[in-house]
């Protein structure tokens, strides 16, 4: 068994199901400190993943990383994502804009912009807003200085419509902001598909971004593979609205149906899309059109 992961998975249901690790703890018959050592990837029973998944209401399956992962918190499902990229050594990426990990250091400060400016004018729910920005963002960060030590290849499928609706709106299109800030968001936005359209373009070691011109996928999703095993994430969380305002429910399994059913899929998605020279070419018309537009 992987206890690494176990303990990831214990994490990250223990922090769902609201319960505090004292609760836990005082229920299994162990210390706070040995919950936290098994969420650290200590060795653990089965009679005790055993008695933690019914504490948790969880399949024991799910505990081991075998069934399947529901997330219903946009903050806990990018940090159960970074938890996963500290073993990934290759992301693919199908439908949505821009990935988050090619992007540059503008879209996080944007991003940061637009979160704070939402905050400032939500009265007595501000602290909470201001603690769900921070959690997101410090996750985010984390997440970047990641691929950058472990340099994972990423290849992304990013479409027409999404890029449209990224230029349209700029980075965290569905909070409501000030026109100041919202308008520094559109220009960061164009930035960042200029950056998509010369990665295109370079194609660089590591990085490969096809355009799909024609109708969108029904739904995004990612597999993130390591040298051991591999995981599909199915996400409805975006960084265009804030974490507080999202609902859904993200599902991240490592089933080898699932996953060869979607790499299928990514195939043909990515025999079909735009890529190189030409792809870069689509997507500076859309930022071009997107500029007269305004």
């Amino acid at each position: 068994m992987r206890f690494t992961e176990i303990g990831q998975q214990l994490r990250q249901y223990r922090l769902e199901s609201g319960l505090r690790a004292e609760e836990i703890a005082a229920r299994l018959g162990v210390s706070r400190a040995a919950l936290y050592r098994y969420e650290k990837g200590e060795v653990i029973k089965l009679d005790t993943i055993k008695r933690l998944a019914e504490l948790l209401k969880i399949s024991p399956l799910s505990l081991l990383g075998i069934g399947v992962e529901y997330v219903s918190r946009a903050t806990l499902y990018f940090d159960r994502i970074r938890a996963i990229e500290e073993a990934t050594d290759q992301i693919l990426h199908v439908a949505g804009p821009v990935p988050y990990l090619v992007t540059s250091d503008a879209f996080d400060a944007a991003l940061a912009d637009v979160l704070a400016d939402a905050a400032e004018v939500a009265g007595p729910e501000r602290p909470a807003l201001r603690a769900q920005s921070d959690q997101l963002l410090g996750i985010l960060q984390s997440r970047k200085k990641i691929y950058q030590a472990r340099r994972p290849s990423i290849i992304a499928i990013v479409t027409v419509a999404a890029l449209q609706r990224f230029l349209e709106g700029g980075v965290g299109a569905g909070v409501a902001v000030s026109d100041r800030v919202r308008a520094q968001a559109r220009a960061v936005a164009a930035a960042e598909v200029e950056n998509i359209a010369a990665l295109m373009e370079a194609e660089p070691i590591g990085v490969q971004l096809g355009l799909m011109q024609g109708g969108e996928p029904n739904g995004a999703f990612r597999i993130l593979r390591s040298r051991e095993r591999a995981y599909l994430a199915i996400n409805p969380f975006r960084l265009e609205a804030h974490p507080a305002a999202q609902t859904g429910v993200a599902m991240i399994t490592g089933a080898d149906e699932a996953l060869a059913t979607h790499q299928k899929v990514a195939e043909a998605l990515w025999r079909e899309a735009l890529k190189g020279a030409a792809a870069a070419a689509r997507v500076r018309e859309l930022v071009r059109a997107a500029r007269v537009a305004a």
